[in-house]
């Protein structure tokens, strides 16, 4: 099974095996994280968070553990409906195309672990930031989460495998035309499969155009989950902290 090249999110990010190769992600960082970043944003318990590009919740599940209201959303169905097995009251996940509104607002919207760059065009890119300033409180807060280019080209290792439940998957990294491809390929189930990734190599200065086109100021640049400020050649994240 070969995916096509358009929305190639659309199909990888539904399939089993995705969540498959990506099990195994340090959920302890990622709490760890939730924690200092709703710390320095200072939101007050039962906030409304919107987490967009949510997957199958992580993040949701623990800020909503720890006293927020959020909604997650993806456009993963199968992702969706493994969230909404976690749902309660105050946590809801739907499914919904970040590129557009919510038609309400919050009082935090997240954007997490590299859940970004995905589209072909700026234009869809931009569109997905002036979603997110829609979504917003008039005093809300905005973070996006996402690698540091610079840092990760710089490491980046061209050919890898990995097995995981008995499954090799085989991945191939490389550039090209301003974007990191990442091909993995594997057997399952008596059949071959094959889907490349691709992100937008969007650094400081890229998103800050894309800020200013959607009408957003950054506040701040972090660049690990640690909080730590960002360097361009060392730090592993570009992480924004955004107001309207």
């Amino acid at each position: 099974m070969k995916q096509t090249a358009s929305k190639w999110y659309a199909t990888w990010f539904d399939t089993p095996y995705y969540h498959i190769l990506y099990k195994n992600r340090d959920n302890e960082e990622a709490q760890n994280f939730m924690r200092q970043l709703t710390d320095y944003l200072n939101l007050k318990p039962k906030s409304h968070i919107l987490d967009v590009a949510c997957g199958r919740g992580r993040h949701a599940i623990y800020l909503n553990k720890i006293g927020y209201q959020v909604t997650g959303i993806d456009l993963s169905q199968n992702s969706i409906d493994y969230a909404k097995t976690f749902e309660t009251k105050g946590l809801n996940f739907v499914r919904h195309d970040m590129c557009q509104p919510m038609g309400k607002t919050y009082d935090a919207v997240f954007n997490l672990f590299t859940s970004f760059g995905y589209f072909e065009k700026d234009d869809y890119n931009i569109n997905a930031i002036k979603a997110m300033k829609a979504n917003m409180k008039l005093n809300a807060c905005g973070v996006i989460d996402f690698l540091n280019v610079h840092h990760t080209l710089k490491h980046l290792k061209s050919h890898d495998s990995k097995t995981v439940d008995d499954i090799e998957f085989k991945i191939h990294k490389w550039v090209e035309d301003g974007y990191i491809f990442k091909r993995i390929q594997f057997e399952a189930e008596g059949q071959d499969f094959d889907f490349t990734e691709r992100l937008k190599c969007i650094d400081l200065e890229l998103f800050k155009s894309y800020f200013k086109t959607a009408g957003l100021q950054i506040k701040h640049v972090f660049g690990n989950y640690d909080l730590e400020d960002f360097n361009t050649e060392t730090s592993e994240r570009l992480i924004l902290i955004f107001k309207p």
